[in-house]
């Protein structure tokens, strides 16, 4: 199929895979490699795609680990709005199996109207997922990997063309959330599970009547993480601004299943685990629209040690004060008590503690 006419209609981070050079009829398979510089790639050759594509081996490049005692508060994330969700059946939306995952395109119509410093445009949602064996999701929480993760890619309408604003600081956005098994089926999620058979092998193609796309999401677009990063996909250009929710989708585990082993890759092998590892945050900071409170579970990775480290001294050293301070405060109140005789305590100010458990999963609403 030819890539040129594919380029801006798949849209962007895993879609992204395929270039001019790329060509060959629906279904047929894909051009071996041919040396530095191939426009092929995989998940099998990770450790190759900063060779091949050099912004892989950037600074600012996704996805990440999410340490939750590291992450700042921040007043001025509000909470996402989102515009134009609820499309009418008669509208038809392409899907397409693209050798990395399932794609699906969506019309400009539905934005982010709040939550941004501006308004962003749908451009398409894919998924990530593992398999039977082990969890699949590209974000961690806490050195924890979930289920699965689904992205949905907008991007800046102030720029000319979609192949501009993919190369701009303020380019892209995308909303992502974590899948996790639930006690019972999600009903926003059956029309696309339901069409998977129909683009069972590379470069398969179908349509899905227009619904809800909202549903997709988690009920609670208040609470999440905000951080500057990548495509996750080559050619890894660092113009996203990432949205990554703490609420969790819950999803059956016949559900996930059908996303597990319907596909096929390019290799015709069933395609799972299209995920990437999480990457270094190389000093780079990870905000919260939420106070989120020391989690309970904490592993990290190796990538966010050395920041880790750093930070965990500062806690150290604050708490350390914090004592010493307290028993200051009670030495003098003990001591204004005896000069007085009265019993007088000053009123307290302390701020209510957030106690939080990385994407604690809720029912979904509606």
């Amino acid at each position: 199929m030819n890539c040129t006419r594919l380029g801006l209609s798949l849209l962007l981070l895993t879609a992204l895979g395929c270039t001019a050079e790329e060509h060959g009829s629906e279904g047929s398979s894909h051009p071996k490699r041919e040396g530095p510089g191939h426009s092929h790639w995989s998940y099998a050759d990770k450790a190759q795609w900063k060779t091949d594509f050099p912004d892989c081996g950037g600074q600012m490049q996704s996805p990440i680990n999410i340490d939750t005692n590291s992450t700042m508060y921040s007043r001025e994330l509000q909470a996402i709005v989102l515009s134009g969700s609820n499309l009418d059946p008669s509208k038809r939306l392409g899907l397409m199996n693209n050798g990395h995952t399932v794609v699906l395109r969506l019309p400009e119509s539905l934005t982010i109207t709040d939550g941004y410093p501006q308004e962003y445009r749908a451009m398409q949602l894919h998924f990530h997922w593992g398999s039977p064996q082990g969890p699949g999701s590209e974000h961690t929480v806490d050195g924890h990997r979930y289920d699965g993760e689904i992205h949905v890619v907008y991007y800046n309408p102030r720029y000319n063309s979609i192949k501009q604003a993919m190369t701009q600081p303020d380019g892209l956005a995308v909303l992502a959330a974590f899948l996790q098994v639930g006690p019972e089926k999600n009903t926003h999620y059956q029309p696309l599970l339901e069409q998977l058979h129909e683009v069972q092998e590379t470069g398969e193609e179908t349509t899905v009547a227009g619904f809800n796309i909202r549903g997709l999401l988690p009920s609670n677009l208040d609470r999440y993480y905000r951080y500057r990063g990548s495509l996750t996909t080559p050619p890894c250009y660092q113009t996203v601004n990432w949205t990554v929710f703490n609420q969790t989708v819950l999803l059956s585990q016949e559900q996930l299943s059908v996303l597990e082993t319907t596909l096929q890759g390019e290799d015709d092998e069933v395609l799972q685990n299209n995920f990437r590892l999480p990457q270094p945050l190389h000093g780079r900071g990870v905000l919260a629209s939420f106070q989120a409170a020391v989690s309970p579970r904490r592993v990290p990775l190796p990538d966010s040690e050395q920041l880790g480290s750093s930070l965990h001294t500062g806690d150290v050293l604050a708490i350390l004060f914090g004592i010493l301070f307290a028993v200051t405060a009670l030495a003098f109140l003990i001591y204004i008590y005896k000069q007085r005789s009265q019993s007088r305590r000053p009123d307290s100010h302390t701020k209510p503690n957030v106690i939080y458990t990385a994407a604690t999963p809720e029912e979904n609403m509606g």
